[in-house]
């Protein structure tokens, strides 16, 4: 926003909210004796946990899982049948069967990361993570850009623009001009 003496002031954004998560005591104490009986399955549900999305989920490969857990693959897989079995997780197959990867779907009674009241709702997002080596090589051509802005930052009109795309005025109505900031150089504000 430009004020009366032409200074750029920084409009305050709301800051960016889903970095918690809620548990009930009874949870943690479940948890606990998971981590007793079988730590890489409390070990993977905290990571699980700590990557979902507001509707519990995430979509995630199991050699993603594994790296992140530094195990293997074999005792990523076993983490996650105990929590399946024992019903601290649901699993969702996306794909085909073989080569498809899962979504990982958290009992809304031990975690959850929105609204309690919301979570009589069937609805499903899922935050996807995705490791480099689970990506297929995308070649060297860079790819186009568009400008971007930082948190906080809102876009502000600036050089003479193109023609718009609409009727001429109408007669005998004249409508101001949108306001510019004429763009000279990368320090001139």
């Amino acid at each position: 926003m430009i004020d009366d003496e032409g200074e750029v002031r920084a409009l305050v954004q709301p800051t960016q909210r889903g970095t918690w998560v809620q548990t009930e005591r009874a949870g943690h104490e479940a948890w606990a004796a998971l981590i007793a009986q079988a730590p890489r399955a409390g070990q993977l549900m905290h990571i699980i946990v700590q990557h979902m999305d507001k509707s519990g989920a995430l979509i995630v490969s199991q050699s993603t899982l594994a790296k992140m857990m530094d195990t293997s693959i074999a005792t990523t897989k076993r983490a996650i049948s105990v929590l399946s079995k024992h019903n601290w997780i649901q699993t969702i197959s996306v794909g085909g069967q073989r080569g498809g990867t899962l979504a990982y779907v958290v009992n809304s009674r031990i975690a959850w990361a929105d609204k309690r009241e919301n979570l009589q709702y069937a609805r499903f997002n899922a935050r996807v993570l995705i490791s480099s080596e689970d990506q297929a090589d995308l070649g060297s051509d860079k790819l186009k850009q568009l400008p971007t802005m930082s948190d906080g930052e809102i876009q502000l009109p600036a050089g003479p623009g193109m023609e718009p795309p609409a009727q001429e005025s109408l007669e005998g109505v004249d409508l101001p001009d949108m306001p510019s900031i004429p763009h000279h150089g990368k320090n001139d504000l």
